[in-house]
């Protein structure tokens, strides 16, 4: 069986990987690689005073205690330079754990500064340490709403390193999440008998790992979490068609850069009977195109398609994938030189609580929207100079950071418009879609 190694950085990083850890051991008795890794001691305390104290040893686990005060140049630069060595040493001892290393997956988010700095620090060592290892990142953006009033900066910031050192980003919307949560909880209050879906769940309940009563953001955390599961799926469990992480990477990204991968998810909450029947299966599938069920507020249907895998757990044939996609695809906007872009992968181990379960990753010209607002919310910033002496002054840390992490974004912005223009010249009769069995 591959391995993967999972990265936690920051508060975030770490209270989404230890949900997964969490749902990974509901499903079966997990072997842990991780490395767990936060400026403040307080997250990773909890952890190790919590039900997954038994998991993680010192050799896993990295902290400080003052942390990096929303700031992306003390999380990247400052303790970037301070932990180095240490880091890296962590990163060996979990590699050197796997019989047969496939990934590594990087959780953190983008608003904060240890996730955006040191967590994209920790990408680019990844990437100098391992070169031939797939880096998969998932990052949790900003809302425009946030209380981090430097969120903008460190977000800019970060996704210029994330353009360069990665190999795919699963965009994760805060904003999105909330509106997930709050749609489950309204559905939770109003269902019908014998449909009830569980209340205050957003899939399945639980502090991931954390002791103390249960957060307004565990749910969200939940869905994240599940995001993961469904994606080491086939690296945990026997299938009919598993689906090798890297091919994420070599099918959905056919060129350098343009490698954010919208995520959906179905199911998003758990019945409260789960001897009910589930949707029927075509209805999963509708739901995983739908905006609803997306974890960036964006609307794929409207822009372009690159590409775009389904990775299937559960009772699931591949005549039911092929149906399914065969049905869909003259409602999705492909590009013409890729009407055969879809990956697959069925593992047969359903979520604990489901009959069966998809995860859908787009690579879609529609993330541009989210990078736009992005763009939009940090000039308002920049153009007043608000807040900049506070990077300034952190040695090694120049403004000319902030003009060519702009001038990455907006590059990166002009790539997929570029390609979304493309979009009314489809080929009419394109080559139908062949899936090997």
């Amino acid at each position: 069986m591959t391995q993967s190694v999972v990265v936690q950085v920051g508060q975030c990083g770490n209270q989404v990987g230890c949900r997964f850890w969490d749902l990974a051991l509901r499903e079966h008795a997990h072997v842990n690689k991780a490395v767990l890794v936060d400026m403040e001691e307080g997250v990773v305390n909890e952890i190790l005073q919590g039900p997954l104290r038994e998991m993680f040893d010192s050799t896993q686990l990295l902290t400080d205690v003052s942390g990096s005060g929303n700031n992306w140049a003390v999380g990247h630069m400052t303790y970037g330079s301070a932990y180095r060595e240490q880091i890296v040493d962590k990163l060996r001892k979990a590699a050197e754990h796997c019989d047969c290393l496939q990934c590594f997956f990087l959780i953190h988010s983008m608003g904060g500064g240890t996730g955006s700095g040191l967590g994209t620090k920790v990408l680019s060592l990844l990437e100098e340490e391992f070169p031939e290892v797939c880096r998969i990142v998932t990052s949790i953006y900003p809302s425009a709403e946030d209380d981090v009033v430097t969120s903008p900066y460190n977000s800019i910031l970060a996704m210029r390193e994330l353009t360069e050192h990665a190999d795919c980003v699963l965009p994760v919307e805060n904003q999105s999440l909330v509106d997930i949560v709050k749609k489950i909880k309204h559905m939770s209050h109003s269902g019908k008998p014998g449909t009830v879906i569980r209340r205050e769940s957003a899939i399945i309940s639980g502090q991931g790992g954390l002791i103390g009563a249960e957060k307004p953001f565990d749910a969200m955390n939940n869905i994240v979490a599940n995001l993961l599961l469904n994606i080491t799926s086939s690296a945990r469990f026997e299938g009919s068609l598993n689906m090798d992480l890297n091919e994420i990477a070599m099918n959905l990204v056919p060129f350098p850069g343009l490698h954010y991968l919208v995520p959906s998810l179905t199911p998003l909450y758990t019945l409260a009977d789960v001897s009910v029947p589930s949707r029927r299966l075509d209805q999963m599938f509708s739901d995983a195109f739908s905006k609803e069920h997306q974890l960036i507020r964006a609307d794929p249907k409207h822009s372009l398609y690159l590409a775009c895998a389904l990775m299937v757990r559960g009772n699931v044939q591949v005549s039911d994938l092929r149906r399914n996609i065969e049905r869909l695809k003259p409602s999705l906007p492909f590009v013409s030189w890729n009407q055969e872009g879809w990956k697959t992968g069925l593992c047969s181990v359903p979520p604990v609580g489901h009959s069966h379960s998809l995860l859908a990753l787009a690579n879609n010209t529609c993330v541009k929207t989210t990078f736009m607002e992005l763009r939009e919310r940090f000039t308002k910033l920049y153009r007043k100079k608000a807040h900049l002496h506070h990077y300034l002054h952190v040695e090694g840390m120049e403004q000319s950071h902030f003009s060519e992490a702009l001038s990455s974004l907006s590059s990166l912005i002009e790539e997929y418009q570029q390609l979304d223009a493309t979009k009314g010249r489809l080929m009419p009769d394109a080559p139908r879609l062949r899936i090997a069995r």
